[in-house]
This record gives C-alpha cells, sequence and structure tokens, in this order.
C-alpha cells in the first residue's frame, strides 16, 4: 500500500525530507480497527518529529496524528465499530502514523465521523478537539469556577488549531467569556468569528493588553503557544488560585516560580498521554470526539479546516509542513484522497 514517511531527519526543503513509499498493508488484531485512509490533516508535531526522530538504519517513520476514513476489518475484541463505519481519529504517537492508505488504531481513541461533514472538514478536528477539550474539561476544568475569579478565560494562539476549536468549546458549553490573542487583522478576525467576545494583540506584552479591557483577573487561561516568552504576563493576568493548562515545549526550561505567590495550579495537556500508556480512562477520547461529532451535527461548533492542500502525497505533505514551520497558519491545513 502507498504511505508517506522519511528516513532521515531533514530541512523540509528538501526533496527528501519526505518521500513516496511502498509497504506492506497491517491486519487489525486485538481492539484495533483497520481503517482506509480518505483525508488527513497535518499538526505542528508532524513537523517536530520529522525534525527530531531518527529512524533505525534502513528503517521509515510514517508521521500523520489526523484522520478520517473508513473502517475496513476490525480485530477480534473490538465492540464499538464495524466495517463500513465512518471515523475521525488522532492516533497514537507510539505506531505508524495515518499518512497511508490504511492505518491501524485503537478504537477506544476512535469517534464516529460527524455525520454532516465530509472527511476532509472531519480530519481538520480530532488532534486539536482531543487537546482542547482534555485540557478545558479534564485538566484545567473550567466548568468549575474559581472563587473571585472573572468568569473568563484567555486562550493564547486563538487562530490556531487547538485556539480555534477551543474558542468555540468555551463558547458553547461554559458561560465564560473568551479572549483570545492574535496578531494579524486576519488571524483576530478569524478568532472573532469563532465567537471570541475580545482579541488583543499577543506580538506585544500581554498583561497591559489583557488590563486594558478592564473586565478582571481570569480564572483560567489556556496557554497553547509560546508560553515561555508570556510567562511573567500570565502571572500577572491570572486570579489567585487561578488555572493554567500549558501545551507547548520548553527546551531552556519554564521558571514556575512566578505563579507560586497566587497559589495559581499548572497543569500539562499531553493528549497521546492516554493511549501511549494505555490508561484506565483511555475510552475518554472515544467519549468526546463523539461529543464534539454531535456539536458539529447540531450545528453548535464549526470544522476549523482552513485549506485543503490537494492530494496525500510527499510533495503535498511537504507543502503543509512548511506552511506549519512559518508560523502563519491560519486553522487546519488537509490534505485528501490519494491519486488514482
Amino acid at each position: 500500500m502507498r504511505a508517506i514517511g522519511f528516513y532521515t531527519p531533514q530541512p523540509i526543503t528538501s526533496e527528501t525530507a519526505l518521500v513516496d513509499l511502498d509497504i506492506a498493508m497491517p491486519q487489525a488484531s486485538g481492539r484495533d480497527l483497520l481503517v482506509e485512509i480518505r483525508a488527513v490533516s497535518v499538526n505542528p508535531v508532524d513537523t517536530k518529529v520529522r525534525r527530531n526522530h531518527q529512524p533505525a538504519p534502513g528503517d521509515t517513520r510514517i508521521l500523520g496524528y489526523d484522520a478520517a476514513g473508513v473502517v475496513k476489518a476490525v480485530g477480534p475484541d473490538v465492540t464499538l465499530f464495524k466495517p463500513g463505519d465512518e471515523v475521525y481519529y488522532a492516533g497514537a504517537i507510539g505506531r505508524p502514523g495515518t499518512n497511508a492508505e490504511y492505518h491501524l488504531v485503537d478504537e477506544r481513541i476512535v469517534g464516529s465521523k460527524p455525520k454532516s461533514l465530509g472527511f476532509a472538514e472531519a480530519a481538520a478536528l480530532p488532534l486539536t478537539a482531543i487537546t482542547a477539550y482534555e485540557a478545558l474539561f479534564h485538566r484545567i476544568r473550567v466548568d468549575q469556577p474559581v472563587v473571585g475569579a472573572a468568569p473568563a478565560i484567555l486562550i493564547t494562539g486563538g487562530a490556531g488549531g487547538v485556539g480555534s476549536i477551543a474558542i468555540q468549546l468555551v463558547k458553547t458549553l461554559t458561560n465564560l467569556s473568551v479572549i483570545a490573542t492574535a496578531s494579524r487583522p486576519e488571524t483576530a478576525a478569524w478568532a472573532k468569528s469563532l465567537g471570541a467576545d475580545h482579541v488583543i494583540d499577543h506580538s506585544k506584552p500581554l498583561a497591559p493588553e489583557y488590563a486594558a479591557l478592564g473586565i478582571g483577573a481570569p480564572g483560567f487561561i489556556f496557554s497553547v503557544t509560546h508560553s515561555s516568552q508570556h510567562r511573567l504576563d500570565l502571572a500577572e493576568i491570572i486570579a489567585p488560585a487561578g488555572r493554567i493548562c500549558l501545551i507547548d515545549d520548553f527546551p531552556e526550561g519554564f521558571d514556575i516560580m512566578a505563579f507560586k505567590g497566587k497559589a495559581v495550579s499548572l497543569h500539562w495537556e499531553m493528549m497521546f498521554s492516554r493511549p501511549m500508556f494505555e490508561t484506565p480512562d483511555m475510552i475518554e477520547q472515544h467519549k468526546l470526539l463523539n461529543h464534539v461529532a454531535g456539536l458539529i451535527d447540531e450545528g453548535k461548533i464549526r470544522t476549523t479546516l482552513d485549506t485543503v492542500v490537494g492530494q496525500i502525497t510527499a510533495e503535498n505533505l511537504r507543502k503543509a509542513h512548511a506552511l506549519i514551520e512559518s508560523g502563519r497558519a491560519r486553522g487546519k491545513l488537509v490534505l485528501e484522497g490519494f491519486p488514482s
């Protein structure tokens, strides 16, 4: 079967940074589904793994942590799906990725595809929806108010993939005001179109930008990107006993002492943790993806697809990786269908 992967980490400008492959068809066992891939999307994690992971000599690494497709076969222990079901999911970072014609995935991290969406629109959602949902409702629990804080949440990087779905989930499922950050007119407009009540400029110091709104210290912050850069501003903005969730990486470390005085709690969100460790609550990802699909089909939230780059080929994946690495992507980038 066809797939796209790499043999060694390279800059995305190299024609061999991602290459077309021909690999063996996998077979479903245990609780695995064999899914015929119809569309995939590209996330920052794809570019990080491509730049930093060295496969064993002669081996390849297949990326892809978002997909929508059709179940073709199931393992003997599967109970949630059957062949012919349309599904969407984000996969597991420790297994081969979704950039292939057929893909194995544990049923417990798979949701039923929203009925109202095509495969490309659905493929834009899983990783960011899981990340945002887990961060908001399983980590900082935005449905449980912080006493004395303004009923508000600050979401940095509001126009990115995670920020785009986080804004919608908060506006749909809570009564919190949403303050998002963006730095360009088009990204600010995108965040507003998704429901953000206010948008502030993250190219400037965030604390004075937030204070100028006059709405009081928020109980929650979801810091999606550049958290180290904004660290002291976040500490100044958050209410005492507030809750902050982080998802980005800090190669040089992250000093948390600025948050001690306010007794702020810091939470990590890593959407791959449940499948990586096969936690007892792994099935929560199946449940939340079905919840998100229901919200989509009810018209309460929408896909964050921005651009269909083209068919699923190495050339098009290189284009998508380059756009992600430029830092100028808005919403999600999707590839749909393999060449005939």
